[in-house]
C-alpha cells in the first residue's frame, strides 16, 4: 500500500497518530520475526560449530568443558628492569609498574631501562 504525500498531509492529527500506531505495530511484529528467524539460524550455526569442534578436539559432553579453547600464546619477553632491583621487569604490556612511573617522573627515559639483548643472549 502506497500512501502519497498529499494523502498523509489532508489527515487529521488522530488519523495520523492510529496510522503511526499501526505502522508501529507491524514493524513490531516484522522485526521480532526476523529476530527470532536469525536467532534459529544462529542456534544450528553454533550447533554446527560445536559438532565440528567435538569431532576435531575430541571434547567430553561436560557443560564445563565445552568452553571455547584459548589460543596459546607465546611468552612475553621481558623489555625494561628496574636498576635498583633487578629482578623487576616489565614487558612494555599494559600498566606501566611504579617503578617506572617513578623513574620517569624522576626525569628519567624509557630508553634507560631497555635490557640489552645482546648480553642476554650470550649469558
Amino acid at each position: 500500500m502506497k500512501l502519497s504525500k498529499y494523502h498523509l498531509t489532508s489527515l487529521s492529527v488522530d488519523e495520523l497518530w492510529a496510522l503511526h500506531e499501526q505502522v508501529g505495530a507491524i514493524l513490531s511484529e516484522r522485526i521480532s520475526s526476523e529476530k527470532r528467524e536469525l536467532e534459529e539460524r544462529l542456534a544450528k550455526l553454533n550447533g554446527s560449530l560445536n559438532v565440528d569442534r567435538a569431532k576435531n578436539k575430541n571434547e567430553s559432553s561436560s557443560p564445563s568443558e565445552r568452553r571455547a579453547v584459548r589460543r596459546d600464546y607465546p611468552p612475553v619477553v621481558p623489555k625494561f628492569r628496574n636498576p635498583s632491583d633487578p629482578s623487576e621487569t616489565w614487558a612494555g604490556r599494559g600498566k606501566q609498574p611504579r617503578w617506572m612511573v617513578a623513574q620517569l617522573k624522576a626525569g628519567k627515559k624509557m630508553d634507560d631501562f631497555l635490557i640489552d639483548r645482546s648480553k642476554r643472549r650470550r649469558g
